[in-house]
């Protein structure tokens, strides 16, 4: 009797526990699972370098660097957050989820300093062997009291279908775009500049 009495408010809680979560899960507001991922970081202070989720264990390792600019193409922007995504060693963007939200488990986040430089830890993302588009990273740029945008992609020099028009369209109208990897002692090095207000291409 004593053990049926324990099994059953073992029951009893183990429901009580999944109801819990359950009308949790249910609390989260719609626009929570809406917003844009820029808004999803964890760490309660970001700063200006960021490893990717996996980066220890890919073969091709990339750093990225470069200098968040303002308008002028010249003053280093501070307090600009930069939010990338992409898809992992095979083509696919890997999935996860989250007070049912899904995102993107490839990704990071990092906010400048004065001297508006970043870094991002990462890897090359592989292309979907089924697609017929180029190698990107995506990126999202929130600058201070402004609404986040999305701004052009992150391009690879030896993208075998960034030819022809494609490659002078990119190159006439924004170059850095286009990273050109260096491999040195295991990793490839590449780097990006980016001007406020220069590239982007739609807002959320």
């Amino acid at each position: 009797m004593k053990n049926l009495i324990t099994l059953l408010s073992f029951v009893c809680l183990f429901i009580s526990f999944n109801l819990l979560q359950a009308q949790e899960a249910n609390d989260i507001p719609e626009n929570f699972k809406k917003r844009s991922p820029i808004y999803d970081y964890s760490e309660s202070q970001l700063n200006n370098i960021d490893t990717i989720p996996d980066f220890k264990s890919k073969s091709q390792k990339l750093k990225i660097t470069g200098t968040i600019y303002e308008s002028d193409g010249k003053t280093p922007a501070k307090n600009v957050m930069l939010f990338i995504h992409h898809t992992d060693e095979s083509g696919n963007f890997e999935l996860k989820r989250q007070n049912k939200k899904r995102y993107v488990h490839h990704r990071g986040w990092i906010k400048t300093d004065d001297d508006g430089k970043y870094t991002f830890y990462t890897f090359v993302p592989g292309k979907y062997i089924l697609g017929n588009e180029l190698t990107q990273i995506l990126p999202i740029i929130k600058e201070p009291n402004k609404p986040e945008y999305k701004i052009e992609t992150f391009l690879f020099d030896d993208d075998p279908l960034l030819t022809g028009k494609c490659r002078t369209k990119v190159e006439q109208t924004n170059p850095n775009r286009i990273l050109k990897l260096n491999k040195k002692e295991g990793l490839f090095e590449a780097k990006r500049d980016i001007v406020l207000g220069k590239e982007e291409t739609s807002t959320y």
